[in-house]
C-alpha cells in the first residue's frame, strides 16, 4: 500500500484525516495542489489553487481541505492534470468533469473562461462512457468504453490529432489511422499524444522536436500515425514524460525514446533517440512503467517487486536504471521527482491478501487457532507453540520433549504480571511493545531473565521516553537491578539534572540505604552538590 505521507503536502493533514484517504493525486508546477477521495467517496482539495485548479469555486489557496460537494458520492476511476493546471476526472458511471485553467479551451466547454468548479463535459460525448482521461500541458484526451479517443484544447503542434493546428474547443473524435481501431489506453506528453490499441499497436501524434513520437524523425505529426519502429512487438503499457516515452511489451521488455537531456531514457548517455531503444535488457521481466508529462523522471517495477528509477531525480542526473529500496513506482515520484507529483491517481486501499506480519499480528491471542494457553493472574493468553519456538530460545528449550511444559495445554506463570507477560508474548508476534514506563520495568526484568536482548533495548527506549521527576529514581533503581548500563546512565543524569525535585519524591526515600549512599556518592563526584 502506498504511504501518502511521503508527499510533503499531505503532512498538512492530521493523522485522522490521512486515515480517511482512499485515492489521491498531487499535482501542480511545485506539487503544491492535491485532490483526494475518502472511503466515503467524498472529494476534497487543498493547496495553492493556481487558476482555480482545486475546483473549490474560487482561486483562493487553502491549507485546510475543502469538500467538492458537486462530486460527492461519485466514484472516480481516472484523474489527470495539465500544466495550467487544469484537471480532468472520469467517474464510474462514465461522466467527464473538468475545471481549472482554460486559456486554450482545454476544459472542452467551448469557452476560454477559467473553470472554478467541476463542470460536466458532454459535447460530442452523448451515449459515451468515459473510462480514462489524460492531460498534456494545455490539451486533453478521453478514452470511451467502446475504444474511441477524443481530444481537445491547445493544438499548436497537432496534439489534438485533427489534421490541423487550430485549437479545438470541444471534445473531438480522433480519426485518421485510428478509425476503426479499439483503443485501450491513452497518454499525453507536454504537447504530444499517444494511444494504445487492443492488438498491441501504438499510435502517436503532436510535437516531435525531441523524437518523442518515436517515428524515426523529429517532424510534428498533425494526425495519428502508427508507430512502426516497434515491429512484431505487442505493447501492453505506454507512458509519457515531459518529452520522452516508455513502452512495455507483453513479454516484459522495456523500450524508450525521445528527449534524454536528464538521462530519462535510461540508455547511459544524454543523447535523444528518434526511435525506440530497448533498456533494462539485463534485468528480469518488467511489469510496470511510470512517467508523467510534468517531470523528466522514469521508473519501472520488475516481477519480483524491484523498483528502478532514472532521469532527473532530485536534481541529479541518473542515466541508467538505478535499483531503489522502494516497493512502488509511486514512491519514486514522491521522493525523487521534480516536482514531486503523482504520475497517476494513487490508491491507498489495502490489498486483500495479508502479509505474514499482518497475519501473525491478527492471530495473537486467538482461541480459534491457538494450540497453547498461558494462565497469568487468572487470565488466559492464547498462543501458538510454533511461533514461540521460532521466535524465542527460551521457548525452544521449554518445548523439548523432556520438559513437562511440552505436554501441557495450559502453562501457569506466577513470576510476572498479566500485562507484562501478555506484552512479552505479543512482542514475539509483532516486534513491538506498547506499555507505560512503570510496566516496562517488569518487562525489562522478563527480558533479562529470558535473555531477549532486543526486547531489553525496546524496554529501555520506552523507559527513557517516559521518565519524569516522580518516577526517575524508581527507574534508576530498576536499571541498576537489571544491569541495563545505558539506561542506568540516562536515569542517573536525569536525577542529577533535577536533583532538588527528585529528592523530594517518595521514591527517593523508599530505596534501600546502600543504593541511596551510592547515588549520593556518585552524584557528589559529578559535582551535583557544588554551590
Amino acid at each position: 500500500m502506498v504511504d501518502v505521507t511521503k508527499w510533503p503536502l499531505f503532512s498538512l493533514l492530521s493523522s485522522e484525516e490521512r486515515a480517511t484517504v482512499r485515492q489521491a493525486c498531487v499535482f501542480g508546477t511545485s506539487a503544491n495542489e492535491a485532490i483526494y477521495v475518502t472511503h466515503a467517496n467524498e472529494v476534497y482539495a487543498f493547496g495553492l489553487n493556481c487558476s482555480g485548479c482545486l475546483g473549490t469555486g474560487d482561486s483562493v489557496s487553502t491549507i485546510v481541505p475543502k469538500k467538492l460537494d458537486f462530486l460527492r458520492g461519485k466514484k472516480i476511476v481516472s484523474l489527470s492534470y495539465g500544466s495550467g493546471p487544469h484537471v480532468l476526472l472520469a467517474t464510474e458511471d462514465g461522466q467527464l468533469y473538468a475545471w481549472g485553467h482554460n486559456g486554450y479551451s482545454q476544459l472542452g466547454n467551448g469557452t476560454t473562461n477559467p473553470g472554478l468548479s467541476p463542470t460536466a463535459i458532454a459535447a460530442n460525448l452523448q451515449n459515451k462512457k468515459v473510462t480514462e482521461v489524460a492531460c498534456g500541458s494545455h490539451h486533453s484526451m478521453a478514452l470511451t468504453h467502446d475504444g474511441d479517443v477524443f481530444a481537445w484544447g491547445y493544438n499548436n503542434c497537432g496534439q489534438v490529432g485533427s489534421g490541423s493546428t487550430a485549437n479545438q474547443p470541444y471534445p473531438r473524435k480522433v480519426c485518421g489511422c485510428l478509425q476503426g481501431k479499439t483503443a485501450v489506453g491513452i497518454t499525453c506528453g507536454q504537447t504530444s499524444s499517444m494511444a494504445l490499441v487492443d492488438n498491441g499497436e501504438v499510435y502517436v501524434w503532436g510535437y516531435n522536436g525531441n523524437g518523442q513520437l518515436g517515428v524515426g524523425n523529429n517532424g510534428n505529426q498533425l494526425s495519428p500515425c502508427r508507430l512502426t519502429t516497434l515491429p512484431g512487438l505487442c505493447i501492453q503499457q505506454v507512458v509519457s514524460g515531459y518529452g520522452h516515452c516508455l513502452a512495455l511489451t507483453d513479454e516484459g521488455l522495456l523500450y524508450a525514446w525521445g528527449a534524454n537531456t536528464y538521462g530519462q531514457l535510461g540508455t547511459g548517455n544524454k543523447n535523444n533517440q528518434l526511435s525506440p531503444v530497448q533498456i533494462m535488457a539485463d534485468k528480469e521481466r518488467v511489469v510496470e512503467i511510470a512517467a508523467c508529462h510534468s517531470t523528466h523522471t522514469s521508473a519501472a517495477k520488475t516481477q519480483s517487486g524491484k523498483v528502478y528509477m532514472w532521469g532527473q531525480c532530485r536534481g541529479q542526473l541518473i542515466s541508467l536504471p538505478h535499483l531503489t529500496h522502494f516497493s512502488s513506482t509511486d514512491d519514486v515520484f514522491a521522493c525523487f521527482a521534480t516536482p514531486s507529483v503523482m504520475w497517476r491517481l494513487v490508491s491507498m486501499d489495502h490489498d486483500d491478501v495479508m502479509t505474514v506480519s499482518e497475519a501473525l499480528r491478527k492471530e495473537f491471542d486467538s482461541p480459534e487457532t491457538a494450540d497453547l494457553k498461558f494462565s497469568v493472574d487468572g487470565k488466559c493468553i492464547h498462543v501458538h507453540k510454533a511461533v514461540l519456538k521460532i521466535r524465542c530460545e527460551h521457548f525452544r528449550s521449554m518445548f523439548r520433549s523432556q520438559w513437562t511444559e511440552d505436554q501441557q495445554e495450559v502453562i501457569e506463570i506466577g513470576q510476572f504480571s498479566y500485562p507484562v507477560y501478555r506484552s512479552f508474548l505479543q512482542f514475539l508476534y509483532t516486534d513491538t511493545v506498547d506499555l507505560p514506563p512503570e510496566d516496562a520495568i517488569g518487562l525489562l526484568d522478563l527480558a533479562t531473565s529470558y535473555c531477549e536482548n532486543h526486547l531489553k533495548r525496546l524496554c529501555q527506549q520506552i523507559i527513557k521516553r517516559g521518565i519524569t521527576v516522580e518516577n526517575a529514581f524508581t527507574l534508576l533503581s530498576a536499571a541498576i537491578r537489571y544491569d541495563a548500563e545505558d539506561l542506568e546512565e540516562f536515569c542517573f543524569k536525569f536525577c542529577v539534572n533535577h536533583l532538588t525535585q527528585v529528592t523530594q519524591t517518595p521514591a527517593f526515600w523508599q530505596v534501600d540505604g546502600a543504593m541511596l549512599k551510592e547515588f549520593i556518592s556518585r552524584a557528589s563526584r559529578c559535582g551535583a552538590f557544588k554551590n
